[in-house]
């Protein structure tokens, strides 16, 4: 295998007394992408800030491209692009004219950089508003400029701090191909994210924190497998069937309330399948007795977000986990998120 592009051994951050990072340890390899999930103050970001070395770390080594951030970090700062949560672009400026100015802090001369801008504004599909001030950009547009500002070093890894955040399902799958071509090309990529469709169709390697620690690394499936159970899943016509049919079920079966999920808004209802196929046949059983009409029965394996819900018990976009009272102590675990 490889020199990984991005190796942490046992990265350790605290601000005050809330600890942002507790002896995380994560690889990218070259040409892969890492998706680094958790709730909002699970370290997410700060372990981002340690890489780009914004932030430095009180304990363990961060090594990029075999350069110690805190040895090196001008060599470090060579060879990432950082793509924010918002674009960091000025708005003033015309697109090229960012790209531009961009490429020459990075030491391009005045003709290398014009030839890259050139480059990735034809890739990103922005040559018909090259010349336009950013400020005019849609979302979608921005978020691509942002995207191309960040490579216009050629940067060995690419760190993404929720770069879809905001965007409509349009802007949000091209970013998605876009990052796809630059995994196809070799760039290896860390990316946070709370969207779990993002982190199934585009990471190698799923890495989720919470409250500072690493509660499981692997691939979206083997992460998916951590819950060990299949689920049974129910959609109906309308929502009051979906209550009735969660009553019927508890009272009936005796379901822990920790195995059924009732979901009104979308029509539907899981429960865990201790016993496989015989809690399928036991929910039509159940289902059928009571005269509930079902749109939709089938056994199926756990999604990611279940599984994300399961390792921390909460859902990905769930935006507050913080459990301080202490008002110091709640603005420094804002500021470790």
């Amino acid at each position: 295998m490889a020199e990984p592009m991005l190796e942490v051994t046992g990265a350790v951050k605290a601000f005050g007394k809330v600890t942002a990072l507790s002896g995380i340890d994560l690889e990218v390899q070259p040409g892969h992408i890492a998706a680094l999930l958790g709730p909002n103050g699970a370290g997410k970001t700060t372990l981002v800030r340690i890489v780009a070395t914004l932030t430095r770390p009180d304990a363990g080594q961060v090594r990029v491209a075999g350069y110690d951030v805190m040895v090196d970090p001008y060599a470090v700062r060579a060879r990432i692009g950082l793509t924010g949560q918002y674009a960091g672009l000025d708005e003033v400026l015309p697109g090229r004219a960012n790209l531009m100015l961009i490429g020459r802090l990075a030491g391009l001369s005045k003709r290398h950089a014009s030839a890259r801008a050139d480059e990735l504004i034809e890739r990103f599909e922005l040559t018909a508003a090259a010349d336009r001030a950013v400020g005019t950009y849609s979302g979608g547009m921005r978020r691509r400029a942002d995207l191309a500002a960040s490579l216009m070093a050629r940067p060995s890894l690419l760190v993404l701090d929720e770069p879809t955040t905001g965007l409509d399902p349009g802007g949000r799958l091209a970013l998605w191909d876009a990052l796809g071509a630059l995994r196809a090309e070799g760039t290896a990529m860390l990316l946070t994210t709370q969207y779990l469709e993002e982190a199934e169709r585009l990471a190698d390697l799923v890495h989720i924190l919470d409250r500072g620690r690493m509660v499981a690394s692997g691939t979206p499936a083997a992460i998916r497998s951590r819950t060990g159970s299949q689920l049974v899943e129910a959609r109906f016509e309308a929502a009051d069937l979906v209550r009735t049919a969660g009553s019927a079920l508890a009272a009936v079966l005796g379901a822990p309330p920790d195995d059924l999920h009732i979901d009104p808004a979308a029509g539907r209802l899981t429960l865990v399948a201790r016993d496989g196929v015989g809690s399928l046949l036991e929910v039509a059983r159940v289902l059928a007795g009571e005269g509930i009409a079902v749109a939709d029965l089938g056994l199926r394996g756990p999604s990611l977000d279940e599984a994300f819900l399961a390792l921390t018990g909460q859902h990905a976009d769930q935006a507050e986990v913080s459990q301080v009272q202490d008002p110091q102590a709640r603005a420094a675990q804002a500021r470790a998120s």
